[in-house]
């Protein structure tokens, strides 16, 4: 029996009209109907439920979560993967562009999970996009590190708290990647490529695959893990 739209799980993918986000909302297409956000850049699958949010606004979370409950009736998995990043020195202290990374990174996860959690069935599950630079942040990068280290510490702390709810919570933490939408100088990449075990930079279909795996039957006892998809970058 071919499943109606209704029976096929819903999967909410945030930050997906470009980049990791796309890939991962395409890649979940062949099992889920998908509900993406977008800040500027319009989507070019018109296959997706597009929903236009700012997530330093604290209304977007809520307003995202029943407009996907209003075209598709449930939910059934959250991808977080809209990040804001800026880089901060020591010698630096912009507290708007500290709180833009904590608003996008942390507490707009917190803010879908609440808002969604209600319509949550047993089996549901939460993959946030972390990032290497949790544990090994660069020159530039400590607090960008510092929002997407408390991630981490929120996907570990939910993982507990929805345990017995039978909604698994789980991350992904990428190196850095070839992303053609978001190119960068070929000397730095031929810096991060040696960096790597395997010589190369993950493309973003590659973090995808992570997240499939996570959100998948094959992953049903896992939980509170942060899965890295960095080719090595950690050895």
């Amino acid at each position: 029996m071919i499943p109606t739209p209704q029976d096929r799980p819903v999967a909410l993918v945030t930050g997906a009209a470009r980049g990791i986000g796309q890939a991962i909302a395409q890649a979940l297409a062949a099992d889920y109907s998908v509900a993406i956000t977008h800040l500027e850049t319009r989507p070019e699958n018109g296959s997706f439920l597009a929903v236009r949010a700012d997530f330093r606004d604290p209304e977007a979370p809520a307003m995202v979560v029943e407009r996907t409950l209003q075209h598709y009736g449930r939910i059934d998995l959250i991808v977080n993967n809209a990040g804001a990043f800026a880089s901060e020195g020591p010698e630096v202290f912009d507290s708007s562009a500290l709180r833009e990374m904590f608003d996008v990174n942390l507490f707009a996860a917190q803010g879908l999970l609440a808002a969604a959690l209600p319509h949550l069935r047993p089996g549901a599950s939460v993959v946030s996009i972390s990032s290497v630079n949790a544990t090994l942040p660069p020159a530039g990068a400590a607090l960008f590190g510092a929002s997407k280290a408390a991630l981490e510490l929120w996907t570990r702390g939910m993982a507990k708290e929805l345990g017995p709810r039978g909604i698994r919570v789980n991350a992904v933490a990428p190196g850095a990647v070839n992303d053609p939408h978001n190119p960068r100088p070929p000397e730095l990449t031929a810096e991060f490529e040696e960096l790597t075990a395997l010589g190369r930079l993950p493309s973003p279909s590659d973090i995808a695959a992570a997240v499939s795996f996570l959100a998948g039957s094959g992953a049903s006892f896992v939980t509170g893990e942060v899965l890295t998809v960095s080719g090595g970058y950690r050895l």
